[in-house]
């Protein structure tokens, strides 16, 4: 992200959102394979449950499982702590304190990382929410407009799809990414990261992400507050204008490619 804060180039919060346009217009321009979820935290359970036809677990699932619910089955769900089956999602999402006992990490010792201290660091490298405001959390296919406007937006893609994604981003106010990978905990990188920092986030999915939620081995993620997703998609569709489009064309490694880069730069490249 463009030095991890808000910044003045950043999109207004629009008044109101047309959440069918917004899908159909990622749908139209990037091919997704699953539809856009949104995710939204509350600070009271009570708060969550009057979200139009939600569903609550009935068994422990991490939250991986339940982003997966919305994204393939459609569900609207919410869930506590409580619900949760790992304490390393409900940290990251602010549910549960970032006690002393979480910070050392000392679990993953010797499972995912050699030392205690090798664990300690990636705990503490991980983008958490605070602890001590929410309660509850809720994810929701985004065409349905139920989570109205959800904190953050999720988006998984191909790297090529990814990157026409980014592109689009970047066709009006261009600004530098800069994504990070604490590894494991792979949610710290993108609905952690975006929830903290308020800006656009890019993941490699890690392997509960993957082994639990459905990922994809040729997935990636991206977290991304609402107020961006217009200008995404007005981007989007400048590109296609200019034809540069998703799929990717493939031109072939041994083609000459200057008639290609005359269409595109006049003849100036």
């Amino acid at each position: 992200m463009a030095d991890d804060v808000s910044s003045s180039m950043d999109p207004p919060e629009p008044d109101s959102y047309d959440w069918s346009g917004i899908v159909e217009g990622l749908e139209r321009y990037l091919r997704l394979r699953s539809i856009p979820v949104g995710m939204k935290l509350f600070e009271t359970e009570a708060e969550m449950e009057q979200v139009e036809r939600l569903r609550r677990p009935q068994a422990s699932h991490t939250f991986d499982q339940i982003v997966a619910q919305a994204r393939w089955m459609r569900w609207t769900v919410g869930i506590t702590n409580a619900d949760l089956a790992a304490e390393q999602c409900g940290a990251v999402l602010g549910l549960r304190p970032q006690d002393q006992w979480w910070r050392s990490g000392e679990r993953m010792a010797g499972v995912w990382y050699e030392t205690k201290d090798d664990a300690a660091a990636h705990q503490a490298a991980l983008d958490v929410v605070p602890h001590g405001r929410y309660e509850a959390v809720a994810v929701s296919p985004l065409a349905l407009g139920r989570l109205d406007p959800p904190d953050i937006c999720l988006i998984y893609a191909t790297p090529g799809q990814m990157i026409i994604l980014i592109n689009g981003l970047q066709f009006s106010g261009y600004r530098k990414y800069n994504f990070t990978c604490v590894g494991e905990t792979a949610c710290g990188d993108s609905w952690g990261r975006a929830l903290t920092t308020g800006q656009p986030a890019v993941s490699i999915p890690c392997y509960a992400e993957r082994s639990f939620g459905g990922v994809a081995d040729d997935e990636l993620l991206m977290a991304i507050p609402p107020r961006f997703l217009p200008k995404a998609v007005e981007g989007l569709a400048r590109l296609h204008k200019n034809g540069l489009r998703y799929p990717i064309p493939t031109l072939g490694i041994q083609s000459d490619p200057s008639g290609i880069l005359a269409r595109s730069y006049g003849g100036k490249f």
